[in-house]
């Protein structure tokens, strides 16, 4: 059961760390909180968004992100839903005074707790990510190697497992930054707007995207 060749792990492994490399709202959002509130907020952060993804996972391979590809009116519904709240979060750092918004100074942080139900937000309320794992994990489905539903599971957990490689390192380092922030308000005003305009434009090229 689930017997694949070097190659196949290969192809997969490659995949997964460009997946993870690229940039997006999660890192977004992740080094948006390890910057202006240190790394302790970063990890919530990023354990939301593992959180999310591993419900994305969960869905594919269960078959139940078919329901996003297949229906034209799910997929509007989820889209708009993500696309509104990526939007709400760049315009509450673009209207912050370099302690509020997205992320706080840390003499005003947010509680970690609620930190990770934003990441697991910003993670779920994706369409593409949905659509993303329903499109990319069936090509690594080898026939006769075990049932489907156990793949397409195990290649899902091992991409998060590839970003735990990756993104920790990012946060620690850019928790560094976070006692520069401090001595000079005016770096986090600035992260702030550009962080916030970022998010707004992510979201307005959700809401532009089509099936």
């Amino acid at each position: 059961m689930l017997d694949y060749s070097l190659a196949h792990w290969i192809a997969f492994l490659t995949a997964a760390v460009l997946l993870n490399l690229s940039p997006g709202p999660d890192m977004a959002f992740i080094l948006g909180h390890t910057v202006k509130s240190g790394t302790r907020s970063g990890f919530a952060a990023l354990f939301g968004i593992w959180t999310g993804a591993s419900l994305h996972v969960a869905m594919a391979a269960f078959g139940l992100s078919a329901i996003l590809a297949a229906s034209a009116l799910a997929f509007s519904v989820v889209k708009w839903v993500g696309a509104i709240y990526l939007v709400w979060l760049g315009i509450q750092a673009l209207r912050s005074k370099g302690g509020g918004g997205l992320v706080n100074a840390a003499k005003d942080v947010l509680p970690w707790s609620r930190v990770y139900k934003q990441g697991i937000l910003v993670s779920l309320l994706n369409p593409k990510v949905a659509v993303f794992f329903l499109a990319f994990l069936p090509q690594f489905v080898v026939e006769g190697a075990g049932p489907t539903w156990l793949q397409l599971a195990v290649h899902g957990v091992f991409i998060i497992v590839v970003a735990a490689f990756i993104e920790p390192p990012l946060i620690l380092a850019g928790g560094r930054l976070a006692d520069l922030i401090k001595r000079r308000k005016s770096i986090g005003l600035w992260l702030d707007r550009g962080l916030g305009a970022l998010l707004v434009a992510l979201g307005v090229r959700l809401a532009l995207t089509t099936r």
